[in-house]
């Protein structure tokens, strides 16, 4: 079913549903988007321009966040966290006069009951391990081990210091088990032990 969505066309910003991103809300027309979601349903629609200019074109497939804090300063400026809640697609753009895009969409609805093997998962962490010693990352990994499938495969795919393509790429796979595996690809195409090479890229 097709629903009328604000956008926020972020470079950079990927939000999964069930986490949470916070963002400084200081643009005009971004600030009336927040104030406009405030006053309906306190959700606000991520998604990610293909470049920096305004009005690029937008990807695909973005997600649904309802504001879950925020803070108004005296200025006009907000500090908000979206809490995500669904990935959608876009249908099309729409023709406004609000300063803040919108977009007709769909909403994807996600298996929340979707799950790793038992291999799947073991595969993926000995691969996150591999990267984050790499990296130099300290990670607590008995916390990382205690938590879910979706939580684990999101969490990572959402923080990870990969570019915008590849976060992307992440957020369009089409299930769990498929995040996890290019999550892992990416992983072992990201990772560099000399912190002198040059970044690489998908872009």
């Amino acid at each position: 079913m097709a629903t009328r969505l604000s956008i926020f066309p972020l470079p950079g910003a990927i939000l999964f549903p069930g986490l949470h991103l916070p963002l400084h809300v200081f643009e005009p027309r971004y600030r009336a988007m927040v104030s406009d979601a405030l006053a309906r349903d306190r959700r606000i629609a991520m998604i990610q321009p293909h470049t920096a200019e305004p009005d690029a074109p937008l990807y695909a497939v973005g997600c649904v966040g309802k504001i879950d804090e925020v803070e108004a300063m005296d200025d006009g400026r907000f500090n908000i966290v979206l809490q995500g809640e669904s990935r959608f697609r876009v249908m099309r753009e729409l023709d406004v006069d609000t300063p803040f895009r919108q977009v007709e969409a769909e909403l994807i609805e996600d298996d929340e009951f979707a799950a790793l093997s038992s291999v799947e998962r073991a595969g993926f962490e000995q691969e996150a391990r591999r990267f984050a010693d790499l990296q130099g990352y300290s990670v607590d990994w008995d916390s990382v081990s205690s938590l879910d499938d979706r939580s684990l495969i999101d969490g990572v795919s959402q923080i990870a210091p990969f570019d915008s393509a590849a976060k992307q790429a992440l957020l369009e796979s089409p299930t769990l088990g498929a995040r996890c595996e290019l999550l892992i690809q990416l992983m072992q195409f990201f990772a560099r032990s000399d912190p002198d090479e040059e970044r690489v890229t998908l872009q």
